[in-house]
């Protein structure tokens, strides 16, 4: 057997030699100088040499641990080479598949079906609250008790609302790993109701006894752009953001139908919104001012951009609804009234353009409610129509 003293002095010489241990264990010396630890083996027939180190990394000591347990592998019918193999891979696929990496890879391949200010959130979200801590963890190995103890430094802040989107980006990063091959299970799911809910706060809008003096304020505002901007919101129920960048060129006038394509929405699919008799005719109205420029609500000091985020806003503020109403509040109004009046919710959710969970089903519901969506449009404005005569009469 080798002493660590012989080991120590082993000078190189012109062609490489080896210094034997036992059991097959032995110092490979090269005419460089360098000393390379060697276990020769059989497996399977076959003879096999598995490298255990470099001397003096690896001391005498420590390299009879890794020869004794190499030994060990080949009497339980293992070969330790590929044992060394498939652990080396694993630490490879481990940095590979960390949590920020899946992560990262989801946001990138859901980045076309989200709105930019969406995937740009989700990725800052992360970035502060769960990559610091879990993000080079393999995403495997992460555990409920794990995810909980970094959402709950944000719940403890008082960000309820903030811990909750976090619980709900790491359940469908979980559950892309799952799909792709990278975990086995979503620890998130483990974690329903451990986390206390947020307070939800509705975006503020006008209920249907308060529209006729609304509109009545709305008809004597003196901002002719904004006020027909107002007026277009609520017949169309549209986010403030689809409405503001509405273009020309996506009013098809034969069909009455505004087609607003999949970029500019919240959710990626393409939304058409059948527009009314009343719609059409404010639409004439609003081309006098704008029809020559690219976008329905221009900006009046920078024609080839849009209407300022703010517009529609002050202008509630300053017909008196500020925290009363908001461009966005006027989605609310409609779906009440709407399906206080009736309307199959299907129809009325389908028109609001809201998630649809089951693609097959929201691409034949896109198709088969269109011809009821625009009756339900028409009754609308009609209804619009009607309580702001009411107005007018009182």
């Amino acid at each position: 057997m080798l002493k660590d003293v012989t080991v120590r002095s082993a000078k190189p010489k012109a062609k490489m030699y080896r210094l034997f241990d036992e059991k097959g264990l032995y110092l490979e010396i090269t005419p460089s100088g360098g000393k390379y630890w060697r276990f020769k083996y059989r497996f399977a027939g076959k003879e096999k040499r598995l490298a255990l180190g470099v001397y003096p990394d690896v001391s005498l000591a420590d390299v009879r641990e890794k020869h004794s347990e190499a030994r060990k592998l080949v009497a339980a019918g293992k070969d330790p080479g590929e044992e060394k193999k498939e652990a080396k891979r694993q630490i490879i696929l481990n940095s590979e598949n960390t949590f920020e990496a899946v992560a990262r890879e989801f946001c990138e391949k859901r980045k076309h079906k989200w709105v930019t200010s969406y995937s740009t959130a989700m990725i800052a979200r992360l970035d502060r609250h769960v990559f610091p801590k879990l993000g080079n963890r393999p995403i495997k190995d992460i555990t409920a008790l794990e995810f909980l103890s970094v959402v709950r430094v944000v719940e403890k802040s008082g960000a309820l609302d903030m811990a909750q989107r976090l619980s709900q980006a790491a359940g469908q990063i979980f559950r892309y790993a799952i799909a792709t091959g990278r975990a086995e299970r979503n620890p998130v799911a483990d974690l329903r109701g451990a986390l206390e809910p947020p307070v939800r706060k509705h975006q503020a809008y006008i209920k249907e006894t308060e529209l006729p003096t609304y509109l009545q304020k709305l008809e004597n505002y003196d901002g002719l752009q904004t006020k027909l901007a107002l007026r277009f919101l609520l017949l169309t129920f549209v986010r403030t953001s689809e409405l503001r960048g509405a273009r020309w060129d996506e009013i098809n006038w034969d069909k009455a139908e505004w087609r607003i394509p999949a970029e500019r929405m919240k959710m990626r699919d393409p939304h058409i919104v059948p527009l009314a008799t009343q719609a059409i005719a404010l639409l004439e109205e609003i081309k006098k001012l704008t029809g020559q420029w690219d976008y329905v609500f221009a900006n009046q000091h920078r024609p080839s951009g849009v209407m300022s985020e703010n517009t529609m806003l002050y202008a509630l503020y300053r017909m008196g609804y500020h925290s009363k109403a908001t461009g966005h509040g006027f989605r609310a109004t409609a779906s009440t009234i709407l399906n206080e009046s009736g309307f199959e919710p299907s129809i009325i959710e389908r028109q609001l353009a809201h998630a649809e969970r089951n693609e097959v089903r929201a691409a034949y519901n896109h198709a088969q409610y269109l011809p009821k969506r625009k009756e339900m449009m028409q009754w609308w404005a009609d209804y619009l129509e009607k309580a702001g005569n009411s107005s007018k009469q009182n």
